[in-house]
């Protein structure tokens, strides 16, 4: 008689010991989103006042980044122990970042001059005049920062001030010294305060494991504000703009499958589906911001040295929005062709440029995206191109946010892949178990972060 083959008992164990699919994050985060979606559009005023549950969730996260970014930066350079693999990691990751961001700013060029977002808008350049009224108020009068202002307010005035105001690059430069000086200590022994800022790490981390449950909430308070306070016809009216930018979108992801392959050895595909729940949480709530303890996380839990994580990470934020010049680049064209101007290929290079700058700056300030467009167009210098028409994406702007935090996020894990293998700091046979769904053993030294964020150390999250 035939007998039934039966699975592995450890393969039996561990669907017995798999939690119901209703807890997953994953499934939580899409059913709040579209949940959302169908609230904003049907009841959009009840939607526009459910901004504050997103804004709430929002402020909870950002409560905790500055100390878990202080915390995890200090333990891997502490563990390291190495000013010039420092040095080398920081060079590599701002020369990777200035190439892929510049590629970038070409690639939406391209597709803006193919797809010619703006043709068809026919707009009259005499009927702008209240924009500038409005990119004030968009932007709350504020400019961006000069080169020079730039760099120099990565040096924080106090240390105090630069968690107070969550200004993760001044964070990331005091993290960097402090424990640049906690590694000379330790060559006379271990000093007490590398270990309280390990048990300290443990603490914030299990804070966020208790934010992170009300994620769904934060996301269905976030779709349900855009839909509901910018309505589904704006979808319409900007429909070609918003097919170009997230067409680029596609395509620039397929061009940073092809790094992420190439200069690291890693599957992208097999790493979105790893880091689904983040993904879904940053595109429902508009913001990378939310997600990157658990992406640092998940990053050291993949086979990324906490050193790398920690210090390219952080900056990529600053240095490495791909989503946002992506959008730049062609909302440069779509406003010249929307009023029936034709760019000449110096004019288009002097954006890139431009841009080149302004995009640096951009992190933290209010209606960023409006201020680099403005200053583009008043460099670019065309008479028949008032910096008002910038006016003209207020009502698509909040709708491309999905696409532009996409991008930057997984920007921001392939510079870290990347720069981990040029360094030797990626184990890639732990990479390739942990994007296969496999069993992984513990990390050799203490993770702080695995625990609370990855789904323990001694298991790839799922």
């Amino acid at each position: 008689m035939a007998t039934t083959m039966q699975p592995p008992k450890s393969e039996m164990i561990r669907l017995a010991n798999k939690p119901p699919w209703y807890t997953s994050l994953f499934v939580q985060l899409l059913v709040a989103i579209v949940a959302g979606i169908l609230v904003g559009w049907l009841q959009p005023k009840v939607g526009a006042d459910l901004k504050p549950l997103a804004d709430g969730f929002i402020k909870l996260i950002k409560m905790l980044i500055a100390p878990i970014i202080f915390c995890t930066v200090v333990l891997g350079i502490a563990h390291v122990g190495d000013l010039k693999s420092v040095g080398r990691i920081g060079v590599k990751a701002l020369i990777y970042f200035e190439a892929v961001t510049t590629f970038a700013l070409l690639f939406g060029l391209v597709v803006g001059n193919i797809v010619k977002p703006g043709a068809g808008f026919h707009v009259d350049a005499a009927t702008l005049a209240s924009g500038a009224d409005a990119i004030a108020k968009k932007t709350q009068n504020k400019e961006l920062p000069h080169t020079v202002d730039f760099l120099l307010n990565i040096i924080p005035e106090s240390i105090f001030k630069a968690f107070t105001e969550n200004n993760l690059l001044q964070v990331l430069f005091f993290a960097v010294l402090f424990g640049l000086a906690l590694a000379k200590f330790g060559e006379k022994g271990p000093p007490v305060i590398l270990e309280i800022v390990d048990h300290l790490s443990h603490v914030f981390f299990t804070v966020i494991g208790w934010v992170m449950r009300l994620a769904p909430l934060g996301a269905f308070g976030a779709m349900a504000y855009i839909i509901g306070q910018y309505g589904i016809g704006s979808l319409s009216s900007f429909a070609k703009l918003i097919g170009a930018c997230y067409l680029a979108a596609v395509l620039f992801i397929l061009v940073l499958g092809v790094v992420a392959r190439v200069f690291a050895g890693v599957n992208l595909w097999k790493f979105v589906v790893y880091i689904k729940d983040e993904l879904f949480l940053a595109l429902g709530t508009a913001s990378t911001e939310v997600v990157l303890p658990r992406i640092m996380a998940k990053l050291t839990n993949a086979g990324c040295s906490r050193t790398t994580t920690g210090l390219v990470v952080p900056t990529g934020y600053s240095f490495n929005l791909d989503g946002a010049t992506l959008y730049l680049s062609i909302c440069v064209l779509f406003l010249a062709q929307a009023l029936g101007v034709n760019l000449s290929l110096g004019e288009q290079i002097t954006a890139v440029l431009v841009l080149m700058l302004t995009s640096k700056g951009m992190a933290g300030v209010p209606g960023s995206s409006f201020l680099a467009l403005s200053a583009t167009v008043a460099a670019i210098g065309h008479g028949a191109i008032p910096v008002a028409a910038v006016a003209l994406l207020l009502g698509a702007d909040r709708i491309m946010d999905s696409m532009r935090v996409s991008v930057n996020l997984l920007g921001n894990c392939v510079a870290t892949f990347v720069v981990a293998n040029w360094e030797g700091q990626l184990d890639k046979d732990r990479l390739r178990k942990v994007l296969d769904g496999q069993d992984v053993p513990p990390l050799e030294e203490p993770d702080p972060i695995g625990d609370a964020a990855a789904g323990g150390p001694s298991k790839s999250a799922t």
